[in-house]
């Protein structure tokens, strides 16, 4: 029971931190920029789905996505209902989740808010895309012992929430040091110097990235599942219009050409 409180406790927090993280991110470190050819690998975006229904689904909903969506992933409805249904669900239902709202309003006193389009949602112009954020943000906790979580995070300083992810990546911590104000040479700045890895996750550095970026695709498709195919039909439709433009400009020369 322990576990299972902790475990809604830190997903909880994932999700006000991905909510409330655009308002605090214009004082976290630079974006770094999230891989698209993910969005093209089904097998990224399979995986993505694994990490958002294990990690992310236990407390936060994903309301405008059913699980026979998944298909357009590739993955087939066996697959779905054998590795991503809880046991009481069934495969043409949303991503509901089993919290009960009431409860964890009693609990932690917020409704856990819904995933669905929160890379959509989550864009800045003067920095990146909310995919950007998103894969920046989830690679980027460190052990803080002054917080009241143990976790800071250099994209969201003073982050409320803890890193629900710590087993994958493992304990990191940040190095900082103390120089100069390049504008004001009497004050000093705190700055950034990179991680020191305190002990190891149970996937390497180059396979937590991996992951995150997997995650993080699937979060971003299923924000709008159909982009893909009305990207296509876009295409198709400037086509057509201009070789309609083409079919219409000569028609209208060989019409206009014996009238004087």
């Amino acid at each position: 029971m322990k576990k299972l409180f902790a475990t809604l406790l830190t997903a909880l927090s994932l999700g006000m931190g991905l909510v409330s993280g655009a308002a605090a991110s214009s004082d976290g470190i630079a974006w770094d920029k999230f891989p698209e050819q993910k969005m093209n690998d089904m097998a990224s975006l399979q995986n993505g789905a694994k990490l958002f229904v294990n990690y992310c689904l236990n407390c936060h909903a994903a309301a405008y996505m059913r699980y026979n969506r998944l298909k357009d992933i590739g993955l087939s409805e066996d697959q779905i209902k054998g590795n991503l249904l809880f046991a009481s669900e069934k495969v043409g239902d949303v991503m509901k989740v089993s919290l009960d709202p009431k409860q964890a309003k009693d609990w932690f006193g917020a409704t856990p808010p819904d995933l669905t389009v929160i890379a959509r949602s989550r864009a800045d112009g003067s920095k990146g895309s909310g995919a950007d954020y998103l894969y920046t943000y989830l690679r980027t906790y460190y052990r803080d012992e002054s917080k009241a979580t143990g976790w800071n995070n250099m994209a969201f300083p003073s982050v409320a929430m803890p890193h629900v992810l710590w087993e994958l990546q493992g304990v990191r911590t940040a190095k900082f040091a103390e120089e100069k104000d390049p504008h004001d040479p009497a004050k000093t700045t705190h700055v950034f110097k990179g991680f020191e890895q305190v002990t190891p996750g149970t996937l390497t550095p180059a396979q937590y990235d991996s992951a995150v970026g997997d995650l993080v695709a699937y979060l971003k498709w299923m924000g709008e599942p159909a982009q893909d195919q009305r990207v296509r039909l876009g295409v198709i439709v400037l086509l057509f219009l201009a070789m309609f433009t083409v079919f219409a400009w000569r028609l209208n020369a060989s019409y206009w050409k014996d009238v004087r």
